[in-house]
């Protein structure tokens, strides 16, 4: 076989491999979402059925303190731990739709054609990052990390930890000051919410440096 032959057998199989890496991107990509869109549902429903079963027990006075204080905290370990794991199916996500986005680059280089099909997401000569995000119908910005799945998530999970803690407060003390117990819990979910800010920036600010 010649070199030519050589040549254009391993062009082929190079081809072949790249689209069966861009298929296995894209069905990457999508289980991220699935998984992302599953955890946040089993969230939302074990805090509804909770808050229903919470206005069952409210008749009772001997059993809302122990209920109360049983289910407020697993909610709270529930929600930390769902929000992570968002915010890990949200940074491979990205990665993956860069990765996706380097080989449309290289699309658009097989004929004179192809960037015509083959158009960057984002703006001419964008990082895989920001083309990442240009799927999302997002762009890259302080504020974009305010709309991700896992921020709903910790938003509603740090106004949960704000009741527990002004609960906790009225049941320490045996007062029920509202004026110093919703100070309290809304500087708890404050905190919380802040904190998973920070958490979910860092991880993103990571996942940029690697693809830069």
């Amino acid at each position: 076989m010649t070199d030519e032959a050589n040549g254009a057998a391993n062009e082929a199989a190079f081809m072949s491999a790249l689209v069966t890496e861009h298929f296995v991107l894209q069905s990457a990509a999508s289980t991220t979402v699935s998984e992302a869109a599953g955890r946040a549902s089993l969230f939302t429903v074990t805090l509804s059925s909770s808050l229903v079963a919470l206005g069952f027990v409210a008749q009772s006075g001997t059993l809302l303190v122990p209920f109360v204080a049983t289910t407020i905290p697993v909610i709270v370990m529930l929600g930390v731990f769902t929000v992570v794991r968002l915010v890990d199916t949200g940074v491979q996500n990205v990665q993956l739709l860069a990765k996706i986005a380097n080989i449309r680059a290289y699309y658009r280089t097989l004929s004179p054609q192809a960037p015509a099909f083959f158009a960057p997401w984002g703006a001419t000569g964008a990082d895989g990052a920001t083309e990442a995000l240009a799927t999302l119908g997002v762009r890259r910005s302080w504020r974009t990390g305010l709309f991700t799945m896992a921020s709903m998530v910790a938003a509603v999970n740090s106004f949960v930890a704000g009741v527990g803690v002004a609960l906790a407060w009225v049941w320490i003390t045996d007062r029920a000051q509202t004026l110093v117990a919703l100070p309290l819990g809304l500087l708890a979910a404050i905190a919380g919410m802040s904190g998973f800010l920070l958490y979910q920036d860092r991880r993103y600010k990571a996942l940029e440096a690697g693809l830069s």
